[in-house]
Order: C-alpha cells, then structure tokens, then sequence
C-alpha cells in the first residue's frame, strides 16, 4: 500500500477561524473517516496518528483535523456552537477532497461527541455512520447520563470502542444507553483499556495490539455498514 498524508486548511464559519488538516487516502480506500481529536490532544496526537494510519493499512482514508482552539494553542475547548462549526466544515472539506468516498464521522472522545452532536442537531448529508474511539459519557468520578441524551435523535448506525476502566464512561451506564439505540448502535469492548486505551501490563496486550483491534473493528464495522 502506498498512501500520502497531504496537510490541508479547513475554514470554520463560526468565529472565523482556519484550523489546520491532515488527509491520509491510501491507494485501495474504501471510505473516509472525518476524524476530530480529543479535548487535551490535538490530531498528531501519537493515538490520533497510529489509528489514522492503521486504518490507512486497511483502506479507509482520514481526515485529521483540529479544533480551533488547540489550533491556537489554548487548552479550553471552544464554546459548543464553535466545535460542532468545525465538525461541519471537517465534512465539507472531506467531500472537496474527495467526492467519491462513502463518509463517516466521528473520533476520540469529544471528537467523537461532537460529531454525534452535530448529527443530532442538524444531520450532515452523506454521512452514513459514526465511531467512537471512547464516549465520554460523564466527567471522571460524576457519574451521569446526560452527554448521551442526544444520541436517541442520531438516524445513523454508531460504533462504541470502549474500554472497561474508562473513568468517563462507566459501562453499567453506557450499555443500557446502547441498548436503547437497538440496531443502530454496536458496543465494541477492550477488555482492561482505560480511556486512551492503555491496558495493564498484566493483561498481556501491548499498545500496538490494542491500536490494532481498534483500528480493525471500526473497518470491519464500516464495512458492514456499507454492504
């Protein structure tokens, strides 16, 4: 396989910034994974780089992208209306970039959350799934609910990488979420991962076999998801 990561801009209506890309499309794609990053790493992030290019291995292409405000330096999220802005802009550069691909959304904790968000509120065409590497379903040690709400008005199938010691995303909590979603949720679990799903020595399983399950289930998903 032969791919070549190209660094591209995205212009985000709301506030009027230009956040910065990286466009992986291997040779053999399959799909595109808009793919935003979570709240204390940006998208070279060594998480966001080895699953963008596990799945590069298998045929899906990426689109990297940062927020405004990690663009900026700052260690704030943006304001909601501003991340989910760039949510939206992410998807109208991937389908610039490339008109043929089957989309998918998603990405690693509030990447992921957002994306799901601005699904629920104003659904993106073309669009046919989300992935999330890690819910973050509450804040660690409150326990709640709540950041789920609007995933009942998401109309697309979504996938939930999660790990079982994940403190923002207490599994009691999240499989009966889940199950209410019925046919179009799937829970993925990685059994001792935590929420960047890393596993105790004991399990056996190191960092690279975890990247891999990950990066395989969401491609095998996807697949599902198209045939």
């Amino acid at each position: 396989m032969t791919s070549l990561e190209k660094s591209i801009s995205v212009d985000v209506e709301e506030g009027g910034a230009r956040v910065s890309g990286l466009f992986l499309r291997p040779e053999n794609s399959r799909s595109l994974l808009v793919f935003g990053h979570g709240a204390g790493a940006g998208m070279k992030h060594p998480f966001m780089t080895e699953i963008a290019h596990g799945l590069a291995e298998r045929g899906v292409a990426t689109l990297r992208y940062q927020f405004p405000y990690m663009e900026a330096g700052g260690k704030r999220p943006d304001p909601k209306p501003v991340l989910l802005a760039a949510v939206r802009a992410a998807v109208s550069r991937a389908k610039d970039l490339d008109k043929k691909l089957p989309l998918f959304v998603g990405g690693k904790s509030m990447g992921g959350r957002m994306s799901s968000t601005a699904m629920a509120q104003n659904p993106i065409s073309g669009v046919k799934g989300i992935v999330f590497f890690g819910f973050p379903l509450h804040p660690p040690g409150m326990p709640s609910v709540d950041r789920a709400a609007h995933l009942a008005d998401v109309k697309v199938p979504m996938l939930f990488l999660q790990g079982t010691r994940d403190k923002l995303a207490d599994l009691t909590l999240l499989k009966p979420v889940i199950k209410t979603l019925g046919k179009h949720a799937y829970l993925h679990i990685i059994e001792g991962g935590d929420h960047s799903f890393h596993l105790p020595k004991s399990q056996g399983k190191t960092d690279a076999a975890v990247l891999d399950d990950l990066s395989e289930t969401a491609v095998q998903w996807m697949s599902r998801i198209l045939h």
